[in-house]
């Protein structure tokens, strides 16, 4: 073999790797046990997740894949987007909290009389969390995270997620803007080549106006928290008062040039109707990101962009950066964030 073989070989081998697999072991905590009766993500969409921008479609059969296969999960259809998509709450808790889940909410519910609230044993009681994922279409990666994040919950076994399911009620909710996920997922994908090119100028980075931030009638969902016009806000409120969650995420997405951010946003910026308990608690959730995002060594920062001034709309409680490896970039990258939010 002579030299020039070798080193074309050897070429071909590093550029091989360098596109190699990400398997779910990339994503998910070390040292844990998962059930192999729960199916994994790339068994029932087809690819793992971060290698194609996963389609609503495929979203969807996952979860309810996951509600087939696992008592600790259940699934609900609270509403139809413009273009007629599903959305979903997967309700994840251990399976005692799965079987009384009516009696459950009813009890939650107490908690807003202040003439009932006082009589409850809050020790007995599981918090309820409501994580929302990617209400803005090209912030996609907040819904491809929530396959990783429904797997873990659903497949991980141990002391730990257990207590956790014990005392917890999870409405985790995929997709908060289907219409425009799909819309975003299909332009990516129909536009990745077999290497992956972080030039920004690539037509992959660059969706065309007016982009896939919107739902289908370019409206900004996440401006419709409040005026409450568009089904896929209408039917999120009614789950959000029916269950009345303790606490609400909203994962959006950061550009590759900009790190993570968290709530809470600029203090002078702050609404004065929010009652102060709601940004020591928001704090104390900023304080447990950072000190995760310490151990591993990446950027973040809160308090310098966004606002909690204007109740119309949610800013995202934790952001998402992808790297280009995962081919998970959209058209916005480029661009700051705070001038679009």
């Amino acid at each position: 073999m002579t030299k020039r073989t070798i080193a074309l070989f050897s070429f071909i081998l590093i550029l091989t790797n360098s596109e190699a697999q990400i398997s779910l072991d990339y994503y998910l905590p070390e040292n844990i046990n998962y059930n192999p009766a729960i199916p994994t993500p790339q068994s029932v969409i087809g690819h793992e997740v971060g290698e194609w921008h996963v389609s609503h479609d495929k979203l969807v059969q996952y979860l309810y894949a996951l509600a087939d296969a696992s008592d600790r999960v259940e699934i609900e259809e609270y509403a139809r987007s413009h273009e007629n998509r599903p959305l979903l709450t997967l309700k994840i808790s251990s399976p005692e909290n799965i079987q009384n889940l009516a009696n459950i909410r009813t009890e939650h519910l107490k908690l807003s009389d202040y003439n009932q609230s006082k009589a409850l044993d809050l020790s007995k009681m599981p918090l309820v969390a409501y994580l929302g994922y990617s209400i803005h279409g090209n912030e996609a990666s907040g819904s491809n995270a929530a396959l990783l994040v429904a797997y873990y919950l659903a497949a991980a076994q141990g002391d730990e997620i257990e207590k956790w399911l014990e005392n917890m009620v999870i409405l985790l909710d995929p997709s908060y803007n289907p219409d425009g996920l799909n819309r975003f997922a299909s332009w990516v994908n129909s536009k990745k080549g077999m290497n992956v090119v972080s030039d920004p100028n690539n037509i992959e980075q660059n969706e065309p106006w007016p982009g896939s931030r919107t739902n289908h009638y370019w409206f900004d969902l996440n401006r419709d928290w409040l005026p409450i016009q568009h089904p896929e806000s209408k039917g999120r409120i009614r789950q959000y008062h029916k269950w009345k969650p303790n606490v609400l995420t909203d994962h959006h997405e950061m550009g590759t040039n900009g790190t993570y951010f968290f709530q809470p946003g600029i203090p002078s910026r702050n609404n004065p109707l929010v009652p102060s308990k709601t940004y020591e608690l928001t704090q104390k959730i900023a304080d447990y990101h950072a000190n995760a995002l310490d151990e591993i060594g990446t950027l973040y920062y809160s308090k310098e962009s966004f606002d909690d001034f204007y109740m119309g709309k949610r800013l995202q409680l934790s952001g998402f950066e992808w790297c280009g490896r995962h081919s998970l970039r959209t058209s916005k990258c480029q661009r700051t964030c705070s001038a679009e939010c």
